[in-house]
């Protein structure tokens, strides 16, 4: 199946990877981007008028910071035809915070563009973080190919199984946004009595046991659905 016949894609990047033979292959191949891209006098130019309005405005309202966003077409001097930059304008006390995105995609404002599409790529880059270094993935130190390639296949697994019980704690409690290591600690790594009998399996937990209750909902969360 062709790139063409997929569903949009969209490839979402830092500065180093908006080159121009990065956009001009997404444009040849119907693939939408967003990418980082740094500022110049000339972008600034462009912006100006807004990033004043911005900075006075603060001012004015004695605010500590004052976030606005514009638009405009840009061409660099690689590229071989204009393409529409979003700016993220932020005024603070200590002055003036321009950040720059290029991208292909007509839709949706400067805003949508900047804090929807180009930053959700820092979550990325977190559950990547997650994946590496506290599920270990990185350990891919045997001679044949084929074997860290299993290896990696089982540290995403483990992934998906610390992702899934993390997405099941109810989003009020401190343990929905933490971490895998503090899972690990706070969650599998501690001491129970199981009883297994015939129709079920009981756990019987200390009675200092912080996180019984939890216990009891990621047991109703992650139960199977079915007859």
């Amino acid at each position: 199946m062709g790139i063409s016949n997929c569903r949009r894609i969209t490839i979402r990047g830092d500065g180093h990877y908006g080159r121009h033979e990065v956009m001009d292959w997404c444009e040849d191949n119907g693939l939408d981007y967003v990418f980082g891209l740094s500022g110049n006098k000339l972008l600034a130019a462009a912006v100006d008028e807004k990033a004043d309005d911005i900075r006075t405005h603060r001012a004015l309202e004695q605010m500590p910071v004052l976030r606005g966003y514009a638009q405009t077409n840009y061409a660099a001097k690689s590229w071989r035809a204009e393409r529409r930059v979003c700016a993220r304008i932020e005024a603070t006390e200590l002055g003036l915070d321009t950040r720059y995105v290029v991208t292909n995609i007509t839709t949706h404002s400067a805003e949508h563009i900047y804090d929807t599409l180009y930053c959700a790529r820092g979550q990325m880059e977190n559950l990547i973080k997650l994946h590496k270094s506290q599920l270990a993935s990185d350990r891919t130190s045997c001679r044949a190919p084929l074997a860290n390639q299993m290896r990696l296949f089982l540290h995403t697994a483990a992934y998906w199984l610390m992702l899934e019980l993390r997405d099941a704690i109810p989003k009020p409690h401190p343990l929905a946004v933490a971490e895998f290591v503090t899972l690990r600690e706070r969650l599998l790594k501690i001491g129970a009595r199981i009883v297994e009998t015939a129709s079920r399996i009981r756990l019987a937990m200390a009675s200092a046991c912080t996180q019984a209750e939890l216990f009891r909902c990621l047991a109703g969360a992650l139960q199977p659905t079915g007859p």
